[in-house]
């Protein structure tokens, strides 16, 4: 007899992020048919110098990916939108690599961001992060070289990680709201440290475009993807 287990959903995440693990239970199925296990990165502030840059090198994301295989996940997820300002292309390679050193599957949060953006028809789009003025400049560049304009931005000149998830969620809605006052095809809340799940779906609904939340795309993104594995 053959006992069929969860599926596991294995997500390396910053390790002063704790946004992701609160919200991500709360988008999990309730039958309890996939679970989540986290392997952290250290990563403590984040701004344009060599120093936090560093931070998301392949070498500490790949030892945190062989710490997750340790648990024969199904899936690794990188939670976190760091390619959003350091390039597109570092999150498809770091999937390349961490697949072919572990056998496993992965995927990132910013992979799924765009996937979504791409699904929606989505050319010009709103953007909200709690980032620095160099580092929102990178990502507007970086939308721009895939076809996309960020048309208004709005962002909260903080560094240091855990400031981010003291946001409350109705800071981020307004900040939304400010976004959408230029014609934008899809809001992007655009970091997994941000509590803006919560509040996406009700903006959707008040703003009537999607509303893009980093880790609500993420987890439902993964569990797309793990729904196509098999038992």
């Amino acid at each position: 007899m053959v006992l069929l287990r969860p599926k596991r959903l294995g997500m390396l995440i910053p390790s002063s992020n704790t946004v992701v693990e609160p919200q991500t239970a709360k988008l999990l199925p309730a039958d309890g048919s996939v679970t989540a296990h986290v392997s952290r990165i250290g990563v403590v502030t984040i701004s344009a110098d060599d120093a936090s840059l560093r931070q998301f090198e392949r070498d500490s994301m790949l030892a945190a990916a062989w710490l997750l295989a340790d648990a024969e996940v199904d899936l690794i997820l990188w939670n976190g939108t760091a390619a959003g300002w350091l390039g597109f292309e570092r999150d498809i390679a770091l999937t390349h690599v961490i697949t072919a050193h572990t056998g496993i599957p992965a995927t990132t949060a910013t992979m799924a961001l765009n996937d979504a953006l791409r699904r929606h028809g989505a050319r010009r789009i709103g953007l909200v992060t709690p980032y620095v003025a160099e580092l929102e400049a990178r990502i507007i560049q970086n939308y721009a070289m895939i076809g996309i304009e960020i048309t208004s931005a709005v962002r909260l000149n903080l560094t240091h990680n855990t400031d981010y998830a003291a946001i409350p969620p109705d800071e981020i809605a307004a900040m939304a709201h400010e976004v959408a006052r230029e014609p934008v095809d899809a809001i992007l809340i655009l970091c997994t440290n941000l509590a803006g799940a919560t509040v996406a779906a009700p903006l959707e609904r008040q703003l009537g475009i999607p509303v893009l939340d980093s880790v609500r795309v993420a987890i439902e993104h993964s569990l797309g993807l793990l729904h196509k594995t098999g038992s």
